[in-house]
């Protein structure tokens, strides 16, 4: 496939929301729950991860679910609590997007929108955010080539917003021992082929908490520029995605580990 990838200089684009810059010198952490479910819970873990060294919160409040029966997120209620924990901790927020119509919703309440694996291929819902005020977060579809990957981000490109993130989450294979198995390769692969940033989450491609720290370690030295990871104070009680879920004091010791590596790999 011929991909007709956007370049706005010769150089790498660089995302900036506020202070950050996804695509800077520096890696991006984006820390949170899967899914708001209180105002004590998101609280509570907007506080743990801004201590460890976050600079984004997530948290969803739209959940797509592949069950029709499983928690469905709080809503807009969802996005205000997420906001103003955001706020209270000086970081920036995400959150996903399901529909086009709530995007000025997503404006009013997060810094970043993101689109997740299931919609990577939503093409009106693309085009809509091409024209949205806040950069864009954008999976990559579980079962999509990286120029598929690629091709989506230019939906929202070429609508005028190129502050354009991308975000590798894990594909299917045959494999059975982790949820998704996470293509490291695509983050050097994505940096020849386009100037966007990319960071990777961990968590969706293990669906294990054990994983996390490994995938974390494998994709920042293949290059990424940020992660996101899911971080829960009670994972065997989260509505979602408990299972892969780190508590707080595991999220701090990754983020020090990480730390490390960083100067490891400033020092090749």
């Amino acid at each position: 496939m011929n991909v007709d990838i956007h370049r706005r200089s010769s150089g790498r684009n660089v995302v900036r929301v506020g202070d950050l810059a996804f695509g800077g010198h520096d890696p991006l952490f984006i820390a949170g729950p899967c899914s708001v479910e209180s105002k004590t819970q998101i609280d509570a873990i907007a506080a743990h991860v801004k201590k460890a060294g976050a600079q984004v919160l997530r948290g969803g409040a739209f959940k797509p679910r592949s069950s029709p029966y499983s928690f469905q997120g709080l809503n807009e209620p969802g996005l205000k609590l997420l906001s103003a924990a955001a706020q209270r901790e000086g970081l920036a927020c995400i959150s996903e997007i399901v529909d086009k119509g709530d995007i000025p919703l997503f404006e009013r309440h997060v810094d970043i929108i993101q689109v997740g694996a299931r919609n990577m291929q939503n093409y009106d819902l693309l085009k809509a955010l091409g024209k949205a005020k806040k950069p864009v977060l954008l999976k990559r579809g579980f079962a999509n080539t990286v120029d598929e990957w690629l091709l989506s981000a230019e939906y929202v490109i070429a609508g005028g917003n190129e502050n354009v993130i991308l975000c590798e989450r894990g594909i299917r294979t045959f494999a059975s021992t982790s949820r998704f198995t996470l293509d490291i390769a695509s983050v050097p692969i994505v940096k020849t082929k386009s100037p966007l940033p990319v960071i990777v989450d961990p968590s969706h491609a293990a669906g294990r908490y054990d994983l996390v720290r490994p995938l974390s370690m494998a994709a920042l030295a293949a290059g990424a520029d940020g992660l996101i990871v899911e971080v829960h104070t009670d994972p065997a009680s989260a509505e979602s995605d408990g299972a892969q879920s780190l508590k707080p004091e595991k999220f701090a010791a990754l983020m020090r580990d990480l730390k490390t590596l960083r100067r490891c790999i400033e020092g090749l």
